[in-house]
């Protein structure tokens, strides 16, 4: 069976730090671009930021560039989103999702096959 579980969140003061995990079971990350995306309640699901397959390549939401930093470690099948200087409008439950092309477009929710389930960020004091 395949599947993506995301880890990490919970609840940071503004101005926090969290970091993500996006862990695969069931197939190898290696061959597949992975992006993270959020939604936050009564919004539209957003493209956070995604990266290739070889990890060479990145790309990022304007809102979250110089604070968040994507990475993958496919010997543990495993990418991360380092979150930095955690803003209330972060808030939102994070997802990854595993797709068989990057591309410009790799923020865009469509270009992906597999999801997880989410995990939630609330950021407040």
């Amino acid at each position: 069976q395949l599947q993506l579980v995301e880890s990490g969140g919970g609840l940071v003061q503004p101005g926090g730090s969290l970091r993500l995990s996006c862990a695969a079971s069931g197939f190898t990350l290696d061959n597949y671009v992975i992006g993270w995306f959020r939604q936050a309640p009564g919004k539209e699901r957003e493209g956070v930021s995604c990266i290739s397959s070889n990890g060479g390549s990145t790309n990022y939401a304007d809102s979250v560039k110089g604070r968040f930093t994507i990475s993958r470690d496919n010997a543990k099948n495993t990418v991360y989103l380092q979150m930095n200087s955690l803003k209330p409008e972060d808030t939102a439950v994070y997802y990854c999702a595993a797709g068989p092309l990057y591309s410009d477009y790799c923020r865009e929710p469509n270009e992906y096959e597999y999801w997880g389930q989410g995990t939630q960020v609330t950021v407040s004091s």
